[in-house]
């Protein structure tokens, strides 16, 4: 397993929290955002980078995602956040709702762009590599992981909560 993935399979859940209003306003692509707290508990070996897997909102239907972890460098962030970008069209906002993620395979490293077109293109391909690699028949035992239910005993499984 590459460098990047050692900590993965990440199982990772939290309140989402309002973050900078970018992902639907200026990128068109809406974002579920982890609290601090959540961020600060994330393996020191995690690098930053867009990862890919599986994400639900209050154990409801689970649907693909893709997240950037880090910075930002394009928006000169200087709070290392996790945006998490669930491929499904949701009717209304979710905040204060609890959002879980597995976190199974890294795309790509942060990197800045030197345009707006840029990086939207550069997380449209994102996305596509995330629907391609979560074809593949190992990745569907994790969509239907009992991390995602309720009820489910999590024990053993990495994990930070908020």
């Amino acid at each position: 397993m590459a460098t990047d993935e050692k900590c993965l399979p990440f199982f990772v859940e939290g309140e989402v929290v309002k973050g900078f209003g970018r992902g639907s306003k200026e990128l068109g692509i809406p974002t579920a955002n982890f609290p601090e707290a959540v961020v600060k508990g994330l393996p020191e070996s995690m690098k930053c980078g867009v990862y890919y897997g599986w994400a639900s909102v209050d154990s409801g239907p689970v649907f693909p995602m893709v997240m950037s972890v880090g910075w930002n460098p394009y928006y000169h962030n200087t709070v290392k956040t996790m945006e998490t970008h669930i491929l499904h069209n949701f009717k209304e906002d979710f905040y204060g709702n609890v959002l879980k993620v597995i976190m199974l395979g890294f795309i790509r490293p942060m990197e800045d762009f030197s345009s707006l077109e840029a990086l939207i293109a550069a997380i449209n391909q994102d996305i596509a590599m995330c629907k391609e690699r979560l074809k593949d028949p190992a990745m569907d035992s994790f969509q239907h992981n009992n991390f995602f239910h309720p009820y489910a005993d999590h024990a053993g499984a990495s994990c930070s909560k908020l």
